[in-house]
């Protein structure tokens, strides 16, 4: 018999600002261990220029991976790599910081309005010193499904069953298995997902209203759910909606602005590496 998942926790969104003044919605599990392998999730939502024309200029990372999305506006990244890519309306990135990066997301004038999200995700400790890598993934290359009743499914990262069928998304290469999907869906629409069943999994509602197991999820929320071998979602008015499903990673995690490690030493010499400009060098 078929075990479903049902919501264990529903977490709001907090309003909060990062990079240079960006207004963000977001929401964290760095100490929550029904969030692992996913840290942290930024979204970015505004029609005023004002509120992300800063971006985020130079910084670095180390211990993570970032996912970032964006479904409307576009957002140039740059590290001391010599990487350069654009973020296009509907397009992802990734990048692994592993031993140390030094980044930019900038944004490109558009039609003013941006909606994006920034995921992060940990890298276990066999990962996290390791060279760091990047990589982009334009719009037309996201695997899609859409059918009515369904609506449509956007898959980014990892693999998932809908609807009895198996998709599997552009970006395969995280540290641990790790999916993230986006769900568009109109009043009525219903999706089943088959997850396997010591995953977590969790999901965010980024527009309208949805249930899982009668239980309603709202804009702005994030629900943790129970283990399970799938999951169904109901759609009770218009809703786009963010699926998470990953191995959790069963280490400590240590979390200082922008590096994620295993030990307070480990975080301490990140910070001294960075300081001594090794990052460059990597």
């Amino acid at each position: 018999m078929t075990s479903y998942r049902t919501i264990q926790q529903i977490i709001p969104s907090h309003a909060t600002s990062d990079g240079d003044g960006v207004k963000i919605r977001r929401v964290q599990g760095f100490d929550n261990r029904a969030f692992s392998p996913f840290l942290m999730i930024d979204e970015l939502k505004s029609d005023d220029k004002k509120d992300y024309v800063g971006g985020f200029p130079p910084h670095p990372h180390r211990g993570i991976e970032t996912l970032t999305y964006m479904m409307q506006g576009h957002f140039q990244h740059r590290d001391h790599m010599g990487n350069v890519g654009e973020l296009r309306s509907g397009g992802a990135q990734w990048m692994a910081a592993g031993r140390g990066v030094i980044h930019s997301e900038m944004p490109i004038m558009d039609d003013g309005d941006l909606h994006g999200f920034q995921i992060w995700i940990n890298q276990p400790a066999r990962d996290k010193m390791k060279p760091a890598q990047y990589h982009d993934f334009q719009p037309e290359t996201i695997t899609e499904l859409e059918n009515k009743g369904l609506g449509l499914v956007r898959l980014l990262s990892g693999a998932l069953t809908v609807n009895e069928q198996v998709l599997s998304g552009p970006l395969t290469k995280t540290g641990v298995p790790a999916t993230v999907a986006d769900w568009r869906a109109s009043s009525g629409d219903e999706i089943q997902i088959g997850t396997p069943e010591q995953h977590n999994a969790m999901v965010y509602v980024y527009r309208g209203e949805v249930s899982i197991d009668e239980k309603i999820l709202r804009t702005g929320e994030l629900a943790l759910v129970s283990k399970g071998e799938a999951m169904e979602i109901k759609a009770n008015e218009n809703a786009g909606l963010l699926i998470f499903v990953g191995e959790p990673i069963d280490e400590p995690v240590v979390h200082y602005g922008p590096f994620v490690m295993n030990s307070a030493e480990e975080i301490q010499q990140a910070i001294n590496d960075y300081n001594r400009g090794e990052f460059e060098r990597y």
